[in-house]
């Protein structure tokens, strides 16, 4: 009967990854915008550790730093998440793959979140266009 319990809960443990979910968000601009809050949402060191980053792809692999796991599943199962962007006409759709959505934290929604919050700051801090000159024939 133990044999079969350990075998049944290894089961489980291997099997729990095929789970994890693609959410998927389309925001009203180019791929290449959004792109770079990706990356500057990426590069909080006290959120997310990079495994693997292209540039050319606009695709990213990373795992998700967490303070501390309510439950023991969260901490043994812990899988890297992927994110990818994938141009739709003028459109841009951002695919979350992510392994792990618990009591604690929903960590594709969250990157979601942080995602907007980048880029809504980086928009904020580009620079004014310069002023057009005045049409000559007026």
């Amino acid at each position: 009967m133990m044999k079969f319990a350990v075998v049944v809960l290894m089961s489980f443990v291997l099997a729990v990854p095929a789970f994890g979910k693609t959410s998927k968000n389309t925001y009203p601009v180019p791929c290449s915008e959004l792109w770079g809050a990706v990356k500057d949402t990426l590069s909080n060191a006290e959120n997310y550790n990079v495994e693997e980053s292209n540039d050319t792809l606009m695709a990213a692999t990373y795992k998700v730093k967490h303070a501390a796991h309510v439950t023991v599943s969260g901490a043994v199962l812990q899988r890297a998440n992927h994110v990818s962007l994938v141009s739709k006409g003028a459109e841009c759709e951002m695919q979350v793959k992510s392994n792990y959505s618990g009591f604690e934290h929903n960590d594709s929604s969250d990157f979601r979140k942080r995602v907007e919050e980048s880029f809504a700051k980086l928009k904020g801090s580009k620079p004014a266009e310069p002023a057009k000159p005045a049409d000559p024939s007026k």
